[in-house]
């Protein structure tokens, strides 16, 4: 039972992974020409030229872990496969940047980023 009642304390306090208490997940999603659709606590969303994007937030998430994956930006229909890359956005403390990949190189996709700040 002490096994139990610790394992859920470090659930809830997300002490094993070493994230503060105002841990907070943001998330964005993107269409395929940069536009935000939704969010939270995302800010704008721009596409930098094809397959390129940077995306921001309303809190600095240069220390943060990212997730991308292509999908739809509306609640309809499937995306055309795709690679994704995410990384911080050089110089720009609360923006990710944003790479999406088709079989011929960088090619516009619309995203889901998750972000864990």
């Amino acid at each position: 039972m002490r096994e139990a009642a610790r394992a859920d304390t470090e659930i809830n306090s997300c002490s094993p992974v070493g994230l503060p208490a105002t841990a907070r997940m943001l998330f964005a999603v993107v269409d395929a020409d940069g536009k935000l659709v939704r969010g939270l606590g995302a800010t704008s969303a721009t596409r930098l030229a094809a397959g390129m994007y940077q995306v921001a937030f309303d809190q600095d998430v240069a220390g943060a872990a990212y997730v991308g994956t292509v999908g739809p930006a509306t609640a309809n229909g499937l995306v055309p496969q795709g690679i994704i890359t995410v990384a911080p956005r050089s110089g720009i403390a609360n923006a990710v940047f944003v790479e999406t990949h088709g079989t011929s190189g960088h090619v516009d996709r619309p995203f889901h980023l998750a972000v864990l700040a």
